[in-house]
């Protein structure tokens, strides 16, 4: 063969891989098959890499025995898990029900896409009882979609609840757990049919990798969420999918490191007298606490608290006055993050009073006295 034939063939090999602790990360659009007739036998062999290789494998099974699943679909971030989940299971004519304390861009996607493709949209008030939202379904309903805690404002939904009154009526519901990460809420032993994370968050732990999932123990439901990812032309990168499953090794060692911290922040801001309430479903007497207790295993590091009348000038003096904790959205990394909320309260439609400004934290992994001085900081700047 001429070199150049040569140089492109280098390194082929039928040998097996040496066996390594994690998975090989694979890299390649072309999947070679064995023979002829694997080229269209679909049900046997898979064609392409985009439906993903080794690291990709071994991440849908971690999250499979994590959340108790049949199958997990991936896809490139958390908004894109909750989009194509629902994507996956309406269709032009149907009714979504969604809490109205559900992630901001979900409320996006619903109201800027799903319209536009004939699916419409109710927002029902997280305090609404199971029986009364389900009640309150019409023959166009076909999908159920909850947050528990409620993004922002942490309300406890009981999703059991709504999940076994909305099978017995064939409607499907989908829980956004990335607050329970699988991990310390699982709701597909609930009853929920569909179960979204965004994997950036604490799965991933660090910050730094896009990824979200959804995972069914129904294998209809889980068909129809692969054929979704296929049909829409989803990917992820097998360097992400590897980062996915090394996070997903140690979630329940950083989870409880994140709960026990946040605890310890939450019940000191009980005793600040610039607070008026800490939301956190994990604290005695909080709202929504015994949901918690009854449901949850563990708690992790994001909730919220409300402080006394302040102009919003004296907010962002607060804010900036803090130097461990960062000003940023995305949350479930080892570093602490703090934001002021009421901004993104104006597009709800069951709006709460809150007697002030509502803020919300997320602790890390550093040591609670450092984050409490650097509280303190910021409550000596408002």
């Amino acid at each position: 063969m001429a070199e150049d034939t040569r140089l492109i063939h280098t390194g082929e090999t039928g040998k097996p891989l040496v066996k390594t602790v994690a998975p090989p990360i694979q890299k390649g659009s072309t999947v070679l098959l064995p023979n002829a007739a694997a080229l269209y036998d679909d049900d046997h062999f898979q064609t392409y890499g985009r439906q993903g290789l080794a690291a990709h494998d071994a991440l849908k099974a971690g999250l499979c025995e994590l959340e108790g699943a049949v199958g997990v679909a991936l896809y490139p971030s958390g908004v894109s898990a909750l989009s194509g989940a629902m994507l996956a299971v309406l269709k032009a004519g149907d009714e979504v029900l969604v809490v109205d304390t559900i992630y901001k861009p979900t409320r996006r996607f619903c109201d800027q896409v799903l319209k536009r493709f004939g699916v419409s949209t109710r927002y029902y008030d997280p305090s609404q009882s199971p029986q009364d939202l389900v009640a309150s379904a019409g023959p166009a309903t076909r999908l159920i979609v909850m947050e528990s805690p409620g993004s922002l404002s942490f309300e406890m939904q009981d999703m059991a609840a709504i999940a076994r009154l909305a099978k017995a009526r064939g409607i499907l519901t989908l829980a956004d757990n990335t607050w329970g990460a699988g991990l310390i809420y699982k709701p597909l032993a609930h009853g929920i049919d569909i179960s979204v994370q965004a994997l950036t968050k604490y799965v991933g732990g660090h910050s730094d990798v896009f990824m979200g999932s959804a995972a069914a123990s129904d294998p209809a439901i889980a068909k129809a969420l692969d054929d979704g990812v296929l049909h829409l032309g989803w990917a992820v990168a097998p360097e992400d999918a590897y980062q996915m499953l090394r996070g997903l090794r140690t979630l329940s060692v950083r989870m409880a490191r994140h709960g026990e911290n946040g605890l310890k922040i939450a019940r000191w801001l009980r005793t600040r007298p610039e607070v008026v309430e800490v939301l956190h479903p994990a604290l005695p007497g909080a709202s929504g606490h015994d949901l918690w207790a009854r449901d949850y295993t563990g708690t992790c590091g994001l909730f919220g608290f409300v402080l006394q009348p302040t102009p919003p000038e004296k907010v962002e003096a607060f804010l900036d006055a803090l130097e461990i904790f960062g000003l940023g959205f995305s949350w479930g990394g080892f570093e602490s993050l703090a934001i002021s909320c009421d901004d993104q309260l104006r597009s709800r439609s069951h709006r709460r009073t809150y007697a002030g400004p509502l803020m919300r934290l997320h602790i890390g992994l550093e040591d609670p006295a450092d984050l409490i001085a650097d509280l303190e900081r910021g409550f000596a700047a408002l």
